[in-house]
């Protein structure tokens, strides 16, 4: 079943990349630690995407990840200007909304996104990647699981984390939590 629009987009343009980097599906797991099953499933849309794969895949294949989320490459190398609001929006699932704040600048070393966690969101997913991440809470309260560890974080808090444990989060309160996250290459 096709979760929503952008994402059987998205889907089409990683099976269009991986064929046109003449790889397998089994090159794509060995290369992002992500099992040949999940690949297919991502790739058909049958599966939410997530952010941590496409930031791998992007990675493997030398690409920006915002060509992989909005099917453009990335122009600028100066400066690129997000108005507030906007930004690629990737809507992973209706509990996890990502806007990319620097989508348009060419070879970033860093991938800057404004996450909003809806508070329909119950149980936690844990997903890994390489890098780093830091997180600070804009608005509302969220539980975040790094490496087993629990912790609650209030709007101020930040967090920085190696993004290769096993991590996660949730909205607090039945209300939405929004938040930046960085993370490195």
């Amino acid at each position: 079943m096709i979760l929503n629009e952008q994402i059987k987009q998205i889907a089409e343009r990683l099976k269009g990349l991986r064929e046109v980097l003449d790889l397998t599906i089994d090159d794509v797991a060995q290369k992002t630690g992500v099992t040949a099953d999940s690949i297919q499933k991502f790739e058909s849309g049958e599966s939410d995407i997530p952010m941590s794969f496409i930031c791998d895949v992007a990675q493997a294949y030398n690409i920006e990840p915002s060509a992989i989320i909005s099917g453009e490459e990335p122009k600028m190398n100066s400066y690129f200007l997000t108005r507030k609001g906007k930004g690629a929006s990737m809507e992973r699932t209706k509990a996890y909304k990502y806007h990319a704040l620097a989508a348009g600048f060419k070879k970033a070393l860093i991938e800057p996104f404004e996450v909003l966690i809806d508070p329909s969101l119950t149980s936690m997913t844990l997903n890994t990647h390489a890098g780093q991440e830091f997180n600070y809470l804009i608005e509302g309260r969220i539980k975040i699981s790094i490496g087993g560890k629990e912790l609650i974080l209030e709007e101020g808090d930040s967090i920085y984390f190696d993004a290769t444990r096993p991590h996660g989060m949730i909205a607090l309160d039945n209300k939405p939590a929004r938040f930046l996250a960085i993370i490195t290459k």
